[in-house]
């Protein structure tokens, strides 16, 4: 076979795609980005050392979770910023063994890199490069959080906020997974996994917070303005508060797309008259929508699907996000800012964006927000009206195996609350579910990357409650997975004890058998299946 990926959901067949990536993907960038995680390996193997030695300083972490978050689902397609990355990696690797003076048998610590040889070698340490199917699900499940856990990091570390123990557990797990460890040490540093994501979310959450404020219960207008305007998807705030102010005066209005909508929720964000609201749904209807905005879309992060004529002239890239031919703006400058002059330039001569729905959503219940409600909801939970809430985060995708996640909604009683966060929140924040006593039936605490509410809201409910285990709540977890920053939130829920989660529209390609079995008979994780009898077996805490 050409290549080998099975790292999202929509994997072919639910076990690989092996000639191109359903994503889109080409088997040559697959390769590509095999090589890079190889190669991040072996810059590892050598922090490892300097880490002994007194002598990683943090870049070298950073770079790492760079180098990871190029390779998640969606993110980046670019074959060249792939070979950059590759280069760079062993320039790093290399530069940090001569000031260490450390030498080491291992191939990842001693490949030469040639760029004639990319092609060979990237088929050689593949993910099929390991033939025992048990270590590999281990190792690559391992390799998906740690590619989720650098989404965060990386936004962090763009605000400012970073933290050593992070990018150490990162050389750690990926040294791992050059070593012959037992079935017990593998499962043992996934769950280090959880436990550091835990601590890698709550790093963002305070980023976030600390930089734009808590957000705020806000009605979001989906409608459209007269003015050009510039979209804007992806993750990264950092990137959306430069855009707000460039454009502030220009005439060009600003519009949110599918994960950056939360930036709406955000009180540093509502100053700007010319911040519009969001424009269309998740990130695969991209290509419609996109091509009626009318104006330049700019992607931060992931989701990017295959870029259409119909928009290519005024599609850009920034961050770890790339597409072949599409304008990639530069990083900041230390102590600088991102220059999205010629993004602005081009929406003064775009047309209007077409307006395809009106009206309002509502969303900011983060934590801080939700807490703020606590005495309603203990009195809703203890009166009876409100009998259960459901988290049902995570992530959307294509498939129409997803409307189950729709019926779900449709299906709950009208005594139970959905808490969500994530794209998946778009297969049902549109419907009219109504509210339990003033709180609303969906309560949206923000991006993928906000995932961290939910886990703070329950563990505060635990207390609230004055409970002993988080299991003993009315919560049930219904969780819809994509790519690696659902399996990183998987990770961190297992490791704070969550138990009796359903994850769908299907388990991972990347569990094994045996893997698999472990995750159920110790979390008791389950696929999704029938809507009636799961909505019956969640109201019964089932």
């Amino acid at each position: 076979m050409s290549m080998f990926c099975f790292q999202c959901q929509e994997t072919a067949k639910n076990t690989g795609c092996t000639i191109a990536g359903v994503c889109g993907k080409k088997e040559d960038t697959a390769n590509l980005q095999d090589l890079l995680v190889f190669t991040l390996k072996g810059l590892a193997v050598v922090a490892d050392e300097a880490k002994k030695q007194g002598k990683l300083d943090k870049s070298i972490g950073l770079f790492i979770s760079q180098g990871l978050f190029a390779t998640i689902t969606n993110a980046n397609f670019d074959n060249a910023r792939f070979v950059e990355l590759i280069k760079a990696t062993i320039a790093k690797r290399d530069g940090l063994k001569a000031a260490i003076g450390f030498s080491s048998d291992a191939d990842v610590a001693n490949w030469n890199g040639a760029e004639a040889d990319f092609a060979a070698k990237a088929a050689e340490v593949g993910v099929l490069s390991q033939p025992n199917e048990d270590v590999r699900s281990l190792r690559e499940l391992l390799i998906y959080g740690l590619k989720g856990m650098a989404a965060y990091t990386d936004h962090a570390a763009m605000l400012g906020f970073e933290k050593s123990e992070i990018y150490d557990f990162m050389v750690d797990a990926l040294v791992s997974t050059t070593q012959d460890l037992s079935v017990d040490e593998m499962v043992g540093m996934v769950m280090k996994c959880g436990e550091t994501a835990v601590t890698a979310m709550a790093l963002l959450d305070e980023a976030n917070t600390t930089t734009y404020g808590n957000p705020e219960i806000t009605k979001v207008n989906i409608g459209v303005g007269k003015n050009p305007g510039i979209l804007i998807s992806g993750h990264d705030l950092k990137d959306m508060e430069e855009l707000l102010k460039q454009t502030e005066g220009t005439g060009v209005d600003v519009y949110t797309h599918c994960e950056m909508l939360p930036a709406n929720y955000y009180p540093e964000f509502k100053k700007y008259e010319h911040f519009v609201g969001n424009y269309g749904d998740s990130w695969w209807h991209q290509d419609k929508e996109f091509a009626s905005f009318n104006g330049p879309i700019l992607m931060t992060t992931n989701c990017i699907t295959p870029v259409k004529e119909a928009y290519k002239d005024r599609f850009y890239t920034t961050g770890m996000a790339g597409w072949p031919g599409a304008i990639h703006i530069a990083d900041r400058p230390e102590g600088g800012h991102k220059d999205f002059s010629q993004i602005i330039e081009k929406a003064k001569t775009c047309e209007p964006p077409v307006e395809i729905e009106t009206g309002e959503i509502v969303g900011g219940f983060a934590h801080a927000q939700v807490m703020a409600l606590a005495d309603k909801v203990v009195d809703a939970v203890k009166s009876g009206a409100l009998k259960r809430f459901v988290v049902m985060g995570g992530c959307d995708g294509r498939q129409a195996s997803r409307n189950y996640f729709t019926d779900v909604a449709k299906e709950l009683p009208d005594d139970t609350v959905i808490l969500t966060a994530g794209c998946a929140k778009f297969r049902y924040n549109k419907l009219d579910l109504g509210d339990i006593g003033g709180i609303p039936r969906v309560l949206d605490a923000g991006q993928c990357n906000d995932s961290y509410s939910l886990a703070y809201i329950a563990l505060q409910l635990k207390e609230v409650f004055g409970l002993d285990d988080i299991n003993d709540l009315p919560i049930s977890y219904d969780i819809a997975w994509y790519e690696q920053k659902a399996v990183i939130v998987l990770l961190a829920l297992l490791a704070l004890g969550v138990k009796h989660i359903r994850l769908g529209p299907t388990l991972p390609a990347f569990l094994s058998p045996n893997v698999a079995k472990v995750l159920v008979e110790k979390f008791d994780i389950k696929a999704t299946g029938d809507v009636k009898e799961d909505v019956a077996a969640i109201m019964a805490g089932n």
